[in-house]
Formats: structure tokens, sequence, C-alpha cells
């Protein structure tokens, strides 16, 4: 069998957010699941889990030990899947138990400028009721299982990151370049991380089938006689915005093992960790030593290991199709 922590990566979640058109951190996330009725979930411990590169059927116990190995797990995530969502939160247990002392959570959905608000509430100048307003959680933006994440590292003292840079600066990239980021002051600079060039290869050239892909499926521009306009340079502008949020949260997940944490969790949408997406990529750059695991909850259904999900990820989860 493979040895895990290599260099293939998740596939995955990407960008349906506020103000970025169509992206904000999922491409491939099925349609959040916000319902107040219960869904059932099994645990994580009875799914199929798969090693990612040879397709070979893995134990709970070595995803486990796999994990709580690793310096970063980095978790490709269905947005507002319940059974993913849990079995992330189991997995996340688990590391726990193994490493209380060291682990440490980090949540694409928290932004940097509300960390004070996470540091608050953990160090208990503020209650729950207090968080969740500050950081105005939804159903959608802290999701049941990232809310059992979070309170398993605050029940043990454990850091929690807010890994992501704010909108307002991720809209900048895609309108104006990675060059008005870094002309931002120190104090706006330490909120997000402006990269000096985007990602090339097979990350960038999935991301330009995707979008384009999305943009042709809106059909003509004008009537039906007209040809869609060449949307190469918006959708440029929108890879812009996926490296700012890729290279932030690289950034976020490399200081904390710096400041002696592991494993470091970072719970993501998929497009930027599958089949080596852009934060396994900037990870590996800033800090070339770290021992890199990355997990994808994949919705395949059953017993067996998919062809398509080969090299996806070091560890692959069948969590079975998001409910209606």
């Amino acid at each position: 069998m493979r040895t895990l922590f290599t260099s293939a990566g998740p596939w995955a979640a990407f960008l349906v957010s506020a103000g970025l058109f169509a992206i904000g951190g999922c491409a491939s996330n099925p349609k959040h699941h916000t319902s107040a009725t219960p869904v059932d979930v099994a645990p994580a411990s009875t799914l199929p889990i798969f090693d990612g590169h040879s397709g070979l059927a893995m134990t709970w116990d070595g995803a486990v030990t796999a994990a709580a190995n690793a310096d970063a797990v980095l978790i490709g995530e269905m947005h507002g899947h319940p059974q993913g969502l849990a079995a992330a939160a189991d997995l996340f247990d688990a590391v726990l138990a193994r490493r209380p002392n060291t682990a440490a959570l980090a949540l694409e959905f928290m932004t940097r400028d509300e960390q004070v608000a996470i540091d608050d509430y953990l160090s208990g100048v503020t209650d729950t009721a207090a968080f969740e307003k500050a950081i105005n959680a939804t159903a959608s933006s802290y999701p049941s299982g990232h809310k059992r994440m979070f309170e398993a590292a605050r029940e043990l003292d454990r850091p929690v990151i807010a890994a992501n840079a704010p909108r307002r600066y991720v809209r900048l990239a895609r309108s104006d370049g990675f060059e008005r980021l870094q002309n931002l002051t120190p104090e706006q600079q330490r909120l997000v991380v402006a990269p000096k060039a985007i990602t090339e290869g097979d990350y960038k050239d999935r991301f330009f089938e995707l979008m384009s892909g999305m943009s042709e499926s809106h059909g003509p521009t004008t009537d039906d006689t007209t040809e869609p306009d060449d949307n190469s340079e918006m959708i440029l502008g929108m890879f812009r915005s996926q490296n700012v949020w890729d290279a932030t949260m690289a950034d976020a997940v490399a200081r904390a093992i710096d400041q002696g944490n592991a494993p470091v969790v970072l719970v993501v949408g998929q497009f930027h960790v599958d089949f080596d997406g852009g934060i396994a990529q900037r990870l590996r750059e800033q800090h070339p030593g770290a021992k890199v695991l990355i997990i994808s909850m994949q919705p395949a259904e059953g017993p067996d290991f998919r062809d398509d999900d080969r090299n996806r990820a070091d560890i692959v989860f069948n969590v079975g199709p998001a409910p209606e």
C-alpha cells in the first residue's frame, strides 16, 4: 500500500457565496441541508474507508492513526452534507483523544477578522449566544458538524483558527488583481495573504473547465442566435479569488504548525484540496517538511471504491448522497 502523506489531495467545494458571483469555496457541494428535521447519520467508523491511491479498504483505526500522526489534516467536505459533517466531527474527536495537548482546528467558514470573537469565546469572555451572534452563525455557515468540532476543541482548551480571508479582500483580488492586496497597510495584510502568482497546472485547468461549464449551462448571453461571450477574463478573476482563499488558509495552517500544534485539522470545501488542489500545493510550498494528510468525503454509495476517486485524496470516505 502506498504511504500516506503524499502530494495528492482532495478536490472540491467551491464558490457559491455572496459577492463573488458563484464561487465561495465549493464547486461540487450538494444542496445545503438546513432543515430543522434531524438526519440519521452513521458513526464514521462504520463507513467504507479507502486508501485514495491504491483503492484498498482501510480500517477506521488506520484512518485515525494516519490523521493523528500528521502535521496537517485537510478534510475536503461537501458543504451541508449531514453524514460527511458528522464523519469529520467523529474523526476530529478520535484525533483529539490521541493528541489532546497538540491538536488544533481550522475552519474555512470563519475569517481572520473573526478571530477575536473566537478567542473571546474560547477564553470565557463571552458565552455561546454572544459568540454565535458575533460570527453571524447560520445553519449553513456554522453547521452541526463544525459546531461539534469547535466545542470539542474548546472543551480541551485547544486552538480554533479562523482560516479564511474576509470577503472584501477576496473581491479586490478578483476585480483589481493581487497587486491591490500587496499595497494594503500592514494591519490590513494581517487578514489576508496575497499570492505572488496564481497556481498553474491541473488545478487551474479543472477550475476553468468547471466555471466554463457553469457559464455555458446558462446558454447564450443575448438571444438564441448569439454565441456566448468569451468568459476567460471573468473566470481568471474568479481564479484569483480562489488563490487568495488557498494562500490565506494554507498560511493559517502553516503558522499553527510552527506554533507547535499537530495535527492542525482544516475543514474546507473539496475543490481546494482534492486532486492536489490549491491549498495542498501552497501548504507544501510554505512548509515543505510538513506531513500533510488529505481526506475527502465523497457522495458514493456502497462498499466499493470508485475509479473516479483514485488519487483524489490520501483517504476517501464513502458518505453517501446528500438527503433531498
